[in-house]
């Protein structure tokens, strides 16, 4: 069984998403605000917004934001949080969907679940002349793992990824489907083929220190589309008492991990 998109992607996770994340440094602003020189004009589009959590932090670098995602348990999360902010449950294929024209377009975690070459295609047109592309690539359900000291013990990932896998099998869940081979590569052959010009990359270096707790932790694996809760079936209760228990009662730290901009230009 190989993956093509389904609506139970992500099914199920979006209450835990809004947890279980780290959240987005507040250096990221100042990043994005910098390389594409804002002023407080013009408009945001992210495309695969989850529950909004770039999009909040984004939003008030521009006069109006809006934010699209194909699961509606996403966009219900994220219209609660920010109701002043433009939501609408569409796929990235679905684009432009009469949206208009933006001064950005941003894909966190997102492009690698879409027709690449169509969405790249259709996004070029919504952009302003001066307008860019930007793709956040960040890593916000677990830190990184270094020698540096912390307060607390990690959690123990490896142990978590075992037992998703004595649950779920050994292969990467993805909705109905699976990944034997990990999310695709190549965007930026696509970008350059759908003819844009770049990229420009950017580092926005963090390492701080995020004190989590148990629940924080179950919540970022069943956040994960290869361990979403539906993945589980009626087993679910089972897996997360398991979970619990190779956890304990925590606290845990973790370092945070950089984050990358890649910035394209139409």
């Amino acid at each position: 069984m190989t993956w093509e998109w389904d609506e139970s992607l992500f099914a199920g996770t979006a209450a835990h998403y809004a947890v279980g994340r780290m959240p987005y440094p507040p250096a990221l602003v100042d990043a994005v605000r910098d390389a594409l020189g804002l002023d407080g004009t013009g408009r945001l589009l992210d495309v695969g917004c989850g529950p909004g959590s770039l999009t909040i932090l984004l939003a008030p670098l521009f006069a109006e934001a809006v934010g699209v995602d194909a699961d509606p348990e996403m966009v219900a999360e994220a219209r609660r949080a920010a109701p002043s902010i433009e939501w609408r449950r569409l796929r990235g294929e679905e684009l432009p969907a009469d949206l208009g024209i933006f001064r950005a377009v941003v894909f966190a975690q997102s492009f690698h679940w879409m027709d690449q070459p169509l969405v790249a295609d259709r996004v070029r047109g919504m952009l302003e002349e001066d307008g860019a592309w930007v793709h956040v690539g960040a890593t916000t359900h677990r830190g990184v793992e270094d020698a540096r000291a912390l307060p607390f013990p990690r959690p123990p990932w490896d142990r978590i990824d075992a037992l998703v896998a004595s649950y779920l099998g050994p292969v990467r869940r993805a909705g109905a489907g699976t990944l034997p081979d990990g999310t695709r590569g190549g965007e930026e052959d696509v970008m350059r083929a759908a003819g844009y010009r770049g990229p420009q990359r950017i580092v926005v270096p963090r390492g701080e220190v995020v004190e989590r707790t148990t629940d924080d932790v179950v919540d970022a694996v069943l956040s994960l589309s290869g361990s979403a809760p539906h993945l589980f079936g009626d087993r679910l209760g089972a897996f997360v008492d398991d979970l619990r228990d190779v956890l304990g009662a925590g606290p845990f730290a973790e370092r945070t991990r950089d984050v990358e901009l890649v910035i394209w230009r139409p």
